[in-house]
């Protein structure tokens, strides 16, 4: 059993809140849930929708065909009839004037306004549909007192009551087992693993699709005890990152692609003074403006090369929520570890998504200092960039250590912090700072595989692509006698290359999978390795790529 139904309508008619509220119901009802969001640069107007698709067993990706769609105007109908199934339906108000013979036009509007709040024309449009799937009302008063105070959620649920009495049940969706799922986005599974790693100091400037993980942090500073600021500007919002790191605070920034490449400069300072930072790339098609609302992942070459200079840096790229909180907690380990920055790259369609998953385990969580404790020592002064055979230098907190300065310098310096400009210096403070990456290198994750062990076509892709291509492997491998296995990245940067050079050696093809125009993993892959892919699955118009999409272009190149 497995649903899709499609909420639309204009910014400001209240379609999060409706989606927001309907997918909770069905979370509670016990069902997996998988939600996407489409929306415009907009406050108000426009045209944004939401897919909210459930189901009895776990959920991957998105899907494109759909069973129904909630339509808060006539547009909705217009822009999305043709993903519609035959046997679909479209619910709308009577007033939406439309010929597909699939729409049921009820008096949404007016049930509302019976209740004494039009706004509650969502609400009603809810109780429609869950009359229509079958689906009863054991949680929905709950999920409404968590969403109003007591007065509106009473106008609400009596909203849902009357939209009930408009439809008439046409499925009867199998309720699943109640379970203790959580339903969360990929932002607030980085924010809430910042957290769970102790981060202490978060500073930002507002930029879509990266703003919620600020939003979350915000919300729980008393809780969490920490501090949270929303900076003039991108400079300084890593500059502030950076000082709270150097005062030995678990610090963090976050931002888009157009707000990283302000913060460029900064990344160089951050390993030139082999600071830890944190650093929450949430990608958005560009260049410049670009499509703000939208997803792509155009920008993991640039983070891979950012800034001027050599020095050490990691990059993971996020693949689904769970993913995104424990590889976030890595983060701040290895940041602290290897004295670098670490740049957690995500995008708007996993930013965005909600989806229902297991609540994380926090015994996994470890938080590891790595701030020593010196004792100053008159006959062996305190060396902040003392070079050593992993070119990790002892790291103490400014101040705490009496007798020991803790100098940083943006220029390059010796083992003291003192500015120099010697040739042999310079040499091996260059090589001291690289040799961290050889000792980083041992603790990487090679990419998650999915598929047939013995697959003669293998599909490489990264990040928040790993939904959709795990689902197209498994429904490719269930209609094919061609066996189909795919490598998707977490750690991509250095990149972890065992598993790859095995199953490359095996496949008769590779395929790359990417949402961005150029097959940047390929390129890498292929400078790294000399492994070079035979075809490429892109898509760069700013829509999520669906296992609908891979398996139709995978065929089509057969």
């Amino acid at each position: 059993m497995n649903y899709n139904i499609l909420i639309g309508g204009a910014a400001g008619q209240g379609i999060e809140t409706l989606s927001a509220i309907f997918e909770r119901i069905l979370k509670r009802q016990g069902f997996e849930v998988f939600t996407i969001r489409d929306y415009m640069s907009r406050v108000r107007g426009g045209h944004n929708f939401i897919q909210i698709r459930f189901s009895s067993e776990k959920l991957l990706s998105h899907s494109e065909e759909l069973d129904g769609i909630i339509a808060m105007n006539g547009e909705t109908v217009e822009y999305h009839a043709e993903n519609l199934k035959a046997d679909g339906f479209i619910i709308c108000d009577e007033e939406i004037k439309n010929q597909d013979l699939r729409c049921i036009r009820l008096p949404l509007k007016q049930t509302a306004s019976g209740t004494g709040n039009t706004r509650t024309m969502g609400s009603v449009a809810v109780g429609a549909v869950l009359e229509l799937l079958g689906i009863d009302d054991r949680e929905t008063e709950d999920v409404l007192n968590a969403f109003f105070n007591s007065e509106l959620a009473a106008l609400n649920f009596k909203a849902v009551q009357g939209g009930r009495k408009l439809a008439v049940r046409r499925y009867e969706v199998i309720t699943a087992a109640q379970d203790n799922n959580i339903i969360i986005n990929g932002n607030e599974a980085v924010a809430l693993g910042a957290l769970a790693a102790g981060c202490k100091f978060y500073s930002a400037y507002p930029m879509t699709p990266s703003t919620s993980i600020m939003d979350y942090l915000a919300s729980k500073m008393l809780d969490a005890e920490i501090v949270v600021e929303q900076a003039e500007d991108e400079i300084a919002a890593i500059n502030m990152a950076i000082g709270a790191s150097y005062a030995g605070a678990r610090a963090m920034t976050g931002t888009s692609g157009g707000g990283f490449a302000l913060k460029v400069e900064a990344l160089g300072l951050s390993g030139m003074l082999e600071v830890p930072l944190v650093i929450a790339e949430v990608q958005r098609p560009g260049p410049t403006t670009g499509l703000p609302t939208r997803t792509e992942q155009s920008d993991l070459k640039f983070v891979i090369s950012a800034s001027q200079g050599e020095f050490p840096r990691m990059v993971i790229a996020l693949r689904n929520p769970e993913d995104a909180f424990y590889q976030t907690v890595r983060a701040f380990n290895l940041a602290d570890k290897y004295q670098l920055p670490v740049i957690l790259l995500s995008d708007q369609y996993l930013a965005d998504t909600t989806v229902t998953v297991k609540p994380f385990d926090f015994e996994r969580v470890e938080i590891n200092n790595y701030i020593s404790g010196y004792q100053f020592d008159e006959a062996k002064p305190y060396k902040r960039y003392e070079i050593t055979p992993t070119g990790i230098s002892p790291r103490i907190i400014p101040g705490k250590n009496p007798g020991a300065a803790v100098l940083v310098d943006s220029d390059e310096h010796d083992e003291s912090g003192h500015i120099t400009e010697s040739a042999q210096v310079r040499n091996q403070m260059v090589e001291k700072r690289l040799r961290k990456l050889q000792h980083l290198e041992e603790e990487l994750l090679e990419p998650e595989f999915t598929g047939a062990a013995d697959c003669d076509v293998l599909l490489l892709a990264w990040g928040s692509t790993w939904g959709p291509v795990t689902e197209a492997v498994n429904i490719l491998n269930s209609n094919s006698d061609t066996k189909y296995g795919a490598l998707v990245f977490g750690d991509i940067w250095p990149l972890p290359v065992r598993l790859l050079v095995e199953k490359a050696k095996k496949a008769k093809r590779i395929i790359n999978v990417e949402q961005n125009a150029t097959g940047q993993l390929a390129s890498i892959v292929s400078e790294v390795t000399g492994i070079f892919c035979d075809s490429s699955v892109l898509k760069y118009d700013g829509r999520p790529m669906s296992s609908g999409f891979i398996i139709e272009k995978i065929r089509g190149n057969e």
